[in-house]
């Protein structure tokens, strides 16, 4: 676990390093709102015949992202909005039906009001992230046929979080927000912590879901959180994306934190399609005590906006 979370922390730094070094001057920003967003669909679909003989299984699969920043400045405050939207499917030839591969729904909100003229501001940010659509378990009964079992749906698991801090930000492209009393709320829908109060055994065999304890539906946790944004070009044509949050739970295990890293590579082709490559590492010990990764490699459809 430290290993890793050192390794994240020097991919974080070595990213933001590189990003210093560039020589590009950005214009002196604008007063007023900038809008800028991009819709991507990714596609991927192999196909064999009866007779293929090297192994393998005909599927299909489809990822929709959307990304939209509304931004806001005037003087020294600024005010920085992010929502972020995935949803993907897979379906193999031989499952009875498709499987979610990325879900995702996030809204963050960054204000900040400069100190003289540093690149240091007083900040205080909110994060909302949840999914559209339920998740399952997949197994199979004694006959072989699939069955599937709710883990999660909308809103359940949903985690906000809130709080002052300092942040660190040479340009919307390149910012580091630091929260060391932050609020955090789960929301959890009943449906998963309901138990029989009376039943001591099902009390005793309950493990809590995402934290949330039997028969709650919520649960507050206390905290310090970092923000890290990092976005530049790598070549002509060739962009990288780096999104990390850190969270720590004073309240409990505070040595166990949680991580949220996903780096984006957008490689265009022409104005509507490019080759994106995703890569997500989660780690949340309320989750689920181990690293949950996501790697998205496709050929994407893009609109900006």
């Amino acid at each position: 676990m430290k290993k890793t979370l050192l390794t994240l922390v020097l991919l974080a730094t070595s990213t933001i390093a590189f990003a210093q070094e560039e020589k590009k001057e950005e214009e002196a920003p604008k007063d007023g709102w900038t809008r800028a967003g991009n819709v991507s669909f990714l596609f991927n679909q192999s196909a064999f015949n009866h007779e293929w003989l090297g192994g393998g299984t005909s599927n299909i699969a489809g990822n929709l992202s959307i990304s939209y920043d509304f931004n806001y400045r005037k003087g020294d405050i600024t005010w920085d909005n992010k929502l972020l939207g995935d949803y993907g499917l897979t379906k193999l030839k031989d499952q009875e039906s498709a499987r979610k591969t990325n879900d995702r729904l996030e809204l963050n909100s960054l204000v900040g009001k400069q100190i003289k003229e540093s690149l240091w501001y007083y900040s205080f940010f909110a994060n909302f992230r949840t999914q559209f659509d339920q998740g399952f378990l997949y197994g199979e009964d004694e006959n072989g046929n699939e069955t599937r079992e709710s883990q999660t749906h909308f809103f359940s698991p949903a985690y906000l979080q809130f709080g002052p801090g300092m942040l660190w930000k040479k340009s919307d492209n390149l910012k580091v927000n630091i929260a060391p009393a932050t609020a955090r709320f789960i929301f959890v829908h009943d449906h998963f912590t309901t138990v029989d109060a009376t039943n001591q055994a099902a009390l005793d065999a309950y493990v809590p879901y995402f934290g949330v304890e039997a028969n709650e539906t919520s649960r507050f946790e206390f905290g310090a959180a970092v923000n890290a944004y990092a976005k530049f070009e790598l070549m002509k044509n060739v962009s990288m994306e780096n999104i990390l949050n850190l969270y720590s739970n004073y309240l409990e295990d505070p040595q166990n934190v949680d991580i949220d890293y996903t780096a984006n590579v957008v490689m265009k082709i022409n104005k509507y399609l490019s080759t994106n490559i995703t890569f997500q590492a989660i780690y949340d010990d309320n989750a689920i005590g181990a690293f949950q990764i996501r790697e998205v490699f496709g050929l994407g459809v893009n609109y900006g906006f």
